[in-house]
């Protein structure tokens, strides 16, 4: 979901910058894979499955979508990538077959996120934009998904997802920031965050802090915790450390939850004035990286959503590898 992105460093994080006089682009490449469901929970409702796939590539800098995301400035190092994303929401109890009004909507989306990211290794701040573009409805497929992942498991089979939201543009830009608050040695480092989006799937603003304990290379000087052979001089080869992170989070629109801006027939959807508009984000992560690997465990959270909801956790595997 959307919540994913808070539980991933940046996708676009550099490898030391070693001329802060001039724009460079990395040399960092990078495929990394998430998948996250509540059942780790035993729940099965609310955000219910995820999963993501991110490329890196120098390549991706000539893509035309460079010409709508902020130019690269002086002094900091580049990163261009695609990320497609999908994610599933259901009700509290997705054996009912007919609506459950006052309960989340069905819904699920899946889009592709163009994005670049600008560090200075110096000054230990990231800049990041994205163009979003995708859809959510029935086309991102979550029905035929979800209920052959239930058969497999010999769980209960979905009856609601006839009444999921119905098919709609996903077209959005976002921002983030990121900045070094506190390191003490390199055993821990805290890090500020900021965001926003404005789209047609979400929009919101947001703000919260990363806090990371143990043996780790600096959140700035590293692509998402691990670079690729050649960026790796000075590096530590092993990685072993935790990571715990909060935001909150002021939310303008939710198409999970109100249905799509432009296509307004869904069967079902909460109003507006049902939706939580503060709502509060955490996770807690175990990192294990050597050389250009790492493995992720991740336990995320979110406060209540819209009236009457229930706080709500979820697991997530993360798997990224630099080459």
């Amino acid at each position: 979901m959307g919540l994913l992105g808070l539980f991933n460093n940046c996708p676009a994080q550099a490898a030391p910058a070693t001329d802060t006089t001039k724009v460079q682009l990395s040399s960092d490449r990078l495929i990394s894979y998430t998948f996250a469901n509540d059942a780790f929970f035993r729940t099965d409702y609310y955000f219910t499955q995820g999963m993501s796939l991110t490329l890196v590539l120098p390549a991706l800098s000539r893509l035309p979508t460079r010409h709508v995301l902020p130019g690269p400035r002086e002094g900091t190092l580049s990163h261009y990538g695609l990320k497609i994303l999908y994610d599933g929401f259901t009700p509290l109890r997705i054996q009912d077959p007919d609506i459950r009004y006052g309960d989340r909507p069905y819904a699920s989306y899946i889009y592709a996120t163009f994005f670049h990211a600008q560090t200075s290794g110096a000054r230990r701040w990231r800049l990041s934009s994205g163009l979003q573009l995708g859809v959510i409805g029935p086309a991102a497929g979550a029905k035929g998904f979800q209920t052959a992942v239930h058969r497999w498991l010999a769980a209960p089979t979905p009856r609601g997802w006839d009444y999921q939201v119905q098919n709609d543009l996903v077209l959005g830009y976002e921002l983030g920031g990121e900045r070094q608050l506190l390191a003490i040695g390199s055993a821990a480092e805290v890090v500020g965050t900021a965001g926003a989006a404005l789209s047609t799937m979400r929009s919101y603003g947001s703000g919260g802090l990363l806090l990371r304990l143990g043996r780790f290379n600096p959140y700035f000087e590293t692509m998402t915790g691990v670079a690729a052979a050649e960026n790796r001089g000075g590096l530590r080869r092993l990685q072993l450390y935790t990571e715990l992170r909060a935001e909150a989070r002021a939310v303008g629109y939710d198409a999970t939850l109100q249905g799509g801006l432009l296509n307004r027939d869904s069967p079902y959807t909460l109003p507006a004035g049902a939706v939580r508009r503060g709502v509060l984000q955490g996770a807690a992560a175990a990192v294990l990286a050597y050389q250009g690997f790492s493995v992720r465990t991740v336990a995320g959270w979110v406060s209540p959503e819209f009236a009457g909801a229930r706080h709500h956790a979820w697991g997530q595997l993360d798997v990224r590898v630099a080459f």
